[in-house]
């Protein structure tokens, strides 16, 4: 007998905490890794395996309550797939729970390493090559998310996105942010994993570009429709 999902604001709150979570491992891991090494090999290998194992974690624990989005491109690709049966209340809920949780947990990481929470990112990501970076990483997050979905495989997803991202941040040029909230949270971080403010809105137009390409191919690959005997309105929780 299938449970009843959580209330909106339970589930709003997961959003919150994990996403805070998550950007916490991301920046926190750059600041220690930043501390360790100055090689800078090191510090991406470092700072991509403890935010695949931290991302990976956090969907498994945070999955059953909201769907583990922690991304707005995640929210609304979501929506879209089944925008049939509405759902524009928790879209607004989840991505205002993503960006205050994503701002939350770069000023925690901030603390934790005793520095000064607050200080702007320096670091420019504002570059060409970088965006097609990000809309190529974003692409294939949602082609993951989406394609886990239709073939009726969600219960893959902390291992298969988390194992994503820990591929792309090396295989993109830009560190495969992916991620709006966490983009917006990195700009309160100047560190290894920061980005200054004035790149983040070029950052984010390339996410959500990215995020159409990645709606559009997985609607070449597996269609429109879920898999056999998915509900048309598919359970709001899941995944992917």
């Amino acid at each position: 007998m299938r449970m009843s999902p959580p209330a909106l604001p339970r589930r709003a709150a997961a959003e919150f905490i994990g996403t805070a979570s998550l950007v916490a491992v991301i920046v926190g891991s750059g600041i220690r890794a930043d501390s360790l090494s100055q090689d800078i090999g090191v510090r991406l290998l470092a700072n991509a395996a403890a935010s695949a194992l931290g991302l990976g974690l956090l969907i498994a624990l945070i999955g059953p309550l909201s769907g583990a989005h922690f991304n707005p491109v995640v929210t609304l690709s979501e929506w879209w797939s089944r925008r049939p049966g509405g759902g524009g209340r928790e879209v607004l809920a989840y991505i205002g729970a993503q960006l205050a949780g994503a701002v939350a947990g770069a000023l925690l990481a901030e603390a934790m390493f005793g520095r000064a929470p607050g200080a702007w990112a320096t670091e420019p990501r504002s570059a060409l090559h970088l965006l097609l970076g990000e809309a190529v990483a974003t692409a294939g997050l949602v082609l993951v998310v989406q394609g886990l979905r239709h073939i009726g495989r969600p219960g893959l997803a902390p291992v298969a996105v988390a194992g994503y991202i820990g591929a792309a941040i090396w295989f993109t040029s830009s560190g495969s942010f992916a991620n709006p909230a966490a983009t917006l949270g990195r700009a309160f971080s100047d560190s290894f994993t920061g980005i200054a403010p004035g790149s983040v809105p070029s950052y984010a137009a390339a996410q959500l570009l990215g995020m159409l390409l990645g709606m559009v191919l997985a609607g070449v690959l597996y269609g429109t429709r879920g898999p056999s005997g998915e509900p048309k309105s598919p359970d709001p929780r899941r995944t992917g």
